[in-house]
């Protein structure tokens, strides 16, 4: 598990490596260009469920931890289905597609 670190109040969210360096190059490619959108997600029952999202803005404070020393494989399709949800402004934590060529 790792964090996104965010905002001046430095908000904690909790996420799987994985996901999270997934996030962190969408987000970043975002942040290069000067874009702001939304990132949306679901809560697990232990959180009380529900949606969270936070306003991601170039201009805020931002940091990604990452507990495990290992880089992740990425997984193109994945990135692409976050960058077009980004690119309609909400950027969703989704379910992970099978890599691309894979059934």
């Amino acid at each position: 598990m790792g964090l996104l670190i965010y905002g001046p109040m430095s908000a904690e969210i909790e996420l799987d490596d994985r996901l999270l360096a997934h996030l962190r190059l969408v987000i970043l490619t975002k942040m290069r260009n000067h874009e702001a959108f939304s990132l949306s997600w679901t809560l697990e029952p232990g959180q009380g469920s529900g949606r969270e999202t936070l306003w991601v803005h170039p201009s805020i404070p931002l940091r990604f931890r990452f507990y495990g020393s290992r880089h992740a494989a990425i997984n193109r399709a994945w990135i692409e289905q976050m960058v077009q949800a980004a690119n309609r402004g909400d950027l969703r934590i989704m379910p992970e597609p099978l890599p691309d060529g894979e059934s």
